[in-house]
C-alpha cells in the first residue's frame, strides 16, 4: 500500500503545495486507487494535479466522518467530474464509501457538516454507506461504526445531527478509520479520530483479527486534550506496543512529543509518501 497525503494542515518544507485545516489521503494498492477525504476546499486536487496524481482514475472516495473539513471537497470534486464529462475526457465513476450519518446535517452554532446531501451525492457517486465493516479488497477494509469501548474517550458532544427530524447531540456515530492488513501487521488510517484513537485501534485489531500495529496515519483528535485522556492514549500505545505513528491535522505539538515517549513519532505534512508491504 502506497499513501500519499493530499491535504493536511502542514506542508513539508521545500514543498510547494497548499495546506489547510483539513485532511485527504490518496491511498494507493495493487487493485485500487481510493481518495480518503477530501478537505475543505479543491486544493487536494490541486496537490494531485502538481503531483502528477490522475483523480478521474479513482476507484472509491472513503469519508472519515461528516465535518466539513473532511466533506466540503465534494463539492469541488462533483465540479471537476461534470467539466471533465463537458470536455468529453473519460473518468471512473468512483465508490462513495461512509458511515449512514455522514451527511446527516451537522449543527454548531453554524453548519458544520456536509453542505451536500445523500441525495445529490447518488447521482455523482455509487453510495456505500454502511455501519458494519466495508472490504473494498482482501487486505483493506472501512470500518463502519466504531465500538466505544473504554471510558475516557468521546465523552462529549459535538454540536447536533438531524436524524428523521430530531436534534441530536452528537457523538460522531459515522466516524470511521480504513486498515490495511500488511505482512507485518495494521496500518490504520484515521480522519480525526472523534470516535477515539484508542477505540479505533482496539476494534481495527477486533475486525482484522490481528494485534500488531505497525503504523496510525491521520488525525487523533488530540488538541489541548484534558491531561487524563492524552496519560491514557500515552500508556495504551505503550501498552500494545504500537511501533508508529503519523498524527496530523488534529493534533497538536504537546500531544505528539508526549507520544514520542512511547513509539516512534513521524513527521507528516501535505506531500508525505509511506509505502507499506
Amino acid at each position: 500500500m502506497k499513501l500519499t497525503v493530499l491535504i493536511d494542515n502542514n506542508t513539508l518544507i521545500d514543498r510547494y503545495f497548499l495546506a489547510e485545516p483539513g485532511l485527504s489521503f490518496l491511498i494507493q494498492t495493487e487493485d485500487m486507487n481510493i481518495v480518503f477525504d477530501v478537505g475543505y476546499s479543491g486544493a487536494f486536487l490541486i496537490n494531485a494535479a502538481n503531483m502528477n496524481i490522475d483523480i478521474n482514475i479513482l476507484d472509491a472516495v472513503v469519508i472519515s466522518h461528516g465535518h466539513m473539513d473532511h466533506t466540503w471537497g465534494l463539492f469541488y470534486l462533483i465540479k471537476h467530474y461534470v467539466e471533465t464529462n463537458l470536455e468529453g475526457i473519460s473518468f471512473t465513476k468512483p465508490d462513495l464509501i461512509a458511515h449512514p450519518w455522514a451527511f446527516k446535517p451537522k449543527i454548531e452554532g453554524v453548519e458544520i457538516g456536509s453542505l451536500i446531501n445523500e441525495s445529490t451525492l447518488s447521482r455523482h457517486f455509487d453510495l456505500k454507506l454502511s455501519i458494519d465493516p466495508f472490504w473494498l479488497t482482501e487486505k483493506l477494509v472501512f470500518l463502519g461504526e466504531i465500538e466505544r469501548s473504554n471510558d475516557f474517550e468521546n465523552n462529549k458532544p459535538i454540536g447536533k445531527v438531524l436524524n428523521k427530524e430530531v436534534m441530536l447531540d452528537d457523538y460522531l456515530k459515522d466516524d470511521s478509520a480504513m486498515v490495511y492488513k500488511s505482512k507485518e501487521g495494521l496500518i490504520i488510517v484515521t480522519g480525526c479520530s472523534h470516535a477515539g484513537i484508542c477505540n479505533i485501534i482496539e476494534y481495527a485489531k477486533k475486525i482484522c483479527n490481528d494485534d500488531r500495529i505497525i503504523d496510525v496515519i491521520g488525525g487523533f483528535h488530540l488538541l489541548e486534550p484534558e491531561k487524563e485522556i492524552l496519560n491514557k492514549t500515552c500508556n495504551y500505545i505503550k501498552a500494545n506496543n504500537v511501533k508508529m505513528l503519523h498524527p496530523c491535522h488534529c493534533t497538536d505539538l504537546g500531544s505528539k512529543i508526549a507520544l514520542s515517549k512511547h513509539c516512534i513519532v513521524e513527521e507528516v505534512g501535505v506531500g508525505t509518501v509511506l509505502e507499506y508491504d
